[in-house]
């Protein structure tokens, strides 16, 4: 009698709005940081923005009161995003779908997409999902058009949402809007890229991709574009 061990199989794609980011800005990074987790990226920027995240989060979820030394920029922020009578209003809220786009749980075993919506409100067939930025503002469609695809999976009376990225060092938003017929049209022009990242977990093949981030930015001190 043959023994076959399942011990070593490969986990099934699984990918986030920010691995697929961090893959086209360079696979190998990807590779080291992401997926081997050989490198960590540390900087004042990234601690300032978790921090900024999780005061929001409890001053939106349980009315906890901003320190002194972000009231002033954070507190009217806050203020817009409770005041609206909201049949649900979710905080920090983990939502997955599967490969045929449903609803799935955030740690099922067949979960294929996830993302995190900072603040998600739910008004009848509208909705409204907030991602805080605390960096420049820069335009970016494909994280918002995936919220949505998101929200739209796991509440089948949802029709239309509106997706926002609040600015708080710019004081200022962005934001798109999406009805649930616009979908389709959404999957099959990001699916190229998808089946891109798709193909190198196959191969593991992340090739280097030089930039502007090698100087200063990446982590991967052993690649050979590190300091370029």
């Amino acid at each position: 009698m043959q023994v076959q061990t399942i011990r070593n199989k490969p986990k099934p794609f699984a990918w986030s709005y920010s691995k697929l980011k961090n893959f086209e800005t360079c696979p190998k990074r990807h590779w080291h940081v992401d997926i081997k987790k050989e490198f960590s990226e540390d900087s004042e920027n990234l601690s300032y923005g978790n921090t900024v995240h999780k005061i929001l989060e409890q001053r939106v979820r349980a009315g906890t009161e901003l320190p002194p030394v972000h009231k002033p920029a954070l507190e009217p922020w806050a203020q817009k995003i409770t005041k609206p009578q909201w049949d649900e209003l979710h905080v920090e809220q983990q939502l997955a779908i599967r490969e045929d786009f449903s609803a799935c749980e955030w740690f099922a075993k067949d979960a294929w997409f996830r993302a995190k919506a900072d603040v998600l409100g739910i008004k009848g067939a509208y909705g409204l999902a907030w991602d805080y930025k605390t960096g420049k503002i820069k335009e970016d469609h494909t994280q918002l058009a995936l919220m949505a695809a998101v929200c739209f999976a796991h509440w089948p009376q949802l029709q239309a949402i509106r997706t926002e990225f609040i600015w708080l060092k710019e004081d200022a938003r962005t934001r798109c809007d999406f009805k649930r017929e616009d979908m389709a049209r959404v999957w099959s022009s990001l699916w190229p890229r998808i089946e891109a990242l798709r193909d190198a977990y196959k191969t593991t093949d992340f090739p280097a991709k030089p930039g502007p981030l090698c100087r200063r930015w990446c982590p991967v001190k052993t690649c050979p574009h590190f300091g370029e």
